[in-house]
């Protein structure tokens, strides 16, 4: 992000002493590269290697590229603002512990799943809570024959099944049972397989949900129990 902020001209990084881009990056980069001079030889050679533009064209991608950049670095500050903000008027809300408890469930999540579900009382069920996320699917049958494929809807609110896919995804890379259940599901289908596996356990962390609303309860883990 430096390289495309910084005043520096494509000629100017080839020109630069491997050493002084190699403090360069390793200064911007506060650190975190292993080998900043191999980092530098990579940069140069992908400079001397690339096609050359005209002078005017230049000078307008470098213009474009560094504004790019900059906001790219405006709304990264802005996301941190508001996630603080999120998160202070998060705490004093029952509810946020309640979804917090559950491993790989953070600030953001919660206040997504919590704001679009409202009070928990609406639904008089964990199945009506699904199908209000458009977690649910419809059942195809003719006569005695059930079909196994059965495609989910199409409505619900996308809001709320976008922080409960988000969430699931998360969960089931923190919590075993829902680890366990995501590989059972992934391996059922030869096709789309991380994408009905994610969706299956959102619709499994809609039970949860509705459990922990509903009842005010942490989550404890099955296996610690």
């Amino acid at each position: 992000m430096e390289l495309f902020t910084e005043s520096l001209s494509l000629d100017d990084i080839a020109n630069m002493e491997l050493e002084t881009l190699g403090s360069f990056l390793q200064e911007k980069g506060k650190g975190r590269f292993r080998d900043p001079e191999k980092l530098a030889k990579t940069i140069k050679k992908a400079i001397r290697d690339s096609y050359r533009l005209g002078k005017v064209m230049q000078d307008s991608v470098d213009i474009v590229l560094a504004t790019y950049a900059r906001l790219v670095q405006t709304l990264k500050k802005q996301i941190k603002e508001l996630e603080k903000g999120i998160e202070a008027l998060f705490v004093i809300l029952p509810e946020a512990q309640c979804l917090r408890s559950v491993p790989g469930i953070g600030p953001v999540y919660a206040a997504g799943i919590i704001a679009e579900i409202g009070q928990i009382e609406r639904f008089e069920t964990q199945a009506q809570l699904a199908k209000y996320a458009g977690l649910y699917w419809k059942k195809s049958q003719s006569g005695d024959f059930e079909s196994e494929r059965t495609p989910r809807v199409k409505t619900g609110n996308q809001y709320l099944r976008y922080y409960l896919v988000e969430a699931a995804n998360s969960v089931q890379r923190n919590e075993p049972i829902y680890r366990e259940f995501y590989l059972k599901k992934y391996k059922e289908v030869p096709k789309y397989k991380h994408k009905r596996a994610l969706v299956m356990t959102a619709r499994k962390l809609v039970r949860l949900v509705d459990v922990l609303l509903r009842n005010h309860q942490l989550y404890t883990s099955e296996r610690s129990v």
